[in-house]
């Protein structure tokens, strides 16, 4: 059944154990979070699953969605998923995607304000203000194709051409099946990003052919399509409903996105635990509490 989502988690939870050949999961738990680990390591195995060939990890977050400050212990496992993803040195660009106008599709723009950026900061400036070294680290927001004018593939490919950076980090907002996971599920890879395929307004792809360096793409779902919704319920609920219909239905009835009423404070306290885990993971020798004061 093609329920849109982009979460490789929810489409490994829709195949069966047949078509699972070809990739490897793994599952732990950690200080109150499910950390999953997808390996796609075939064309067969990713045209199975509907996503690109390469890593998933996915954390599941129940309280990032609760109030009060976001918890310095899920920071740092965060920053250690994100670690395995990227080489161990050299400038990291990080792109914020989307449009800050539409809160939904803020989570990028929200996420590089938070961003603890260095590429500018001297050895010599970085041992005046207490820290013999810092990774460099630029940030970016390029912007929406329909207020720039240019694709945002675009605008990342003449950076990473100038900049150089040995990766690139690009966040969006996600769309997913169910609307228990808005908000409280991250999801991180090493195959890039095609910008607005969340919502049907699919760009051309970020990833690391296009880019000429590893691309690591970053995101939380904000929004569930209204008809995957609808279904979803009525799968829980028990009701049979035709498998034909079901598709029909898909392919037909489509345009509806759903976000929680709080999606406001769902993306700010999103954003704070992406750009720290981010910061974290360039910086590994700063306490996260430090980064926090340096960023407040």
């Amino acid at each position: 059944m093609n329920f849109r989502t982009d979460l490789a988690l929810e489409r490994h939870e829709t195949i069966t154990d047949g078509d699972k050949d070809g990739i490897n999961f793994e599952s732990t738990e950690e200080c109150g979070m499910k950390i999953s680990r997808i390996t796609v390591k075939t064309k067969r195995a990713s045209e199975k699953l509907g996503k690109p060939e390469g890593r998933y990890s996915t954390l599941e977050i129940p309280f990032l969605k609760d109030s009060g400050d976001v918890r310095s212990d899920a920071i740092e496992i965060f920053a250690r998923e994100v670690s395995a993803l990227l080489p161990e040195k050299g400038t990291v660009l990080v792109a914020g995607l989307g449009n800050k106008r539409i809160t939904p599709d803020a989570l990028g723009p929200e996420c590089i304000e938070r961003l603890l950026a260095t590429r500018h900061i001297t050895p010599e400036i970085a041992e005046s203000i207490g820290f013999s070294s810092l990774r460099s680290v630029a940030g970016i927001i390029p912007g929406v194709l329909g207020n720039t004018g240019i694709e945002t593939a675009e605008i990342l490919s003449g950076i990473t051409a100038k900049i150089r950076p040995s990766a690139l980090i690009v966040i969006d907002a996600l769309a997913a099946r169910s609307t228990e996971r808005l908000g409280t599920t991250v999801q991180m890879c090493d195959t890039g990003v095609s910008p607005g395929a969340g919502v049907g307004n699919k760009r051309c792809r970020i990833d690391g052919k296009s880019m000429g360096v590893p691309v690591i793409a970053i995101g939380v779902p904000t929004v569930v399509d209204g008809v995957t919704m609808t279904l979803d319920f009525i799968e829980r609920a028990g009701i049979s409903v035709d498998e034909r219909v079901k598709a029909e239905y898909l392919r037909g009835e489509r345009g509806m996105m759903v976000t929680p009423k709080e999606i406001d404070s769902v993306i700010s306290r999103a954003a704070t635990f992406i750009a720290m885990g981010i910061n974290k993971a360039m910086q590994p020798h700063i306490p996260t509490e430090d980064l926090f004061a340096i960023m407040a």
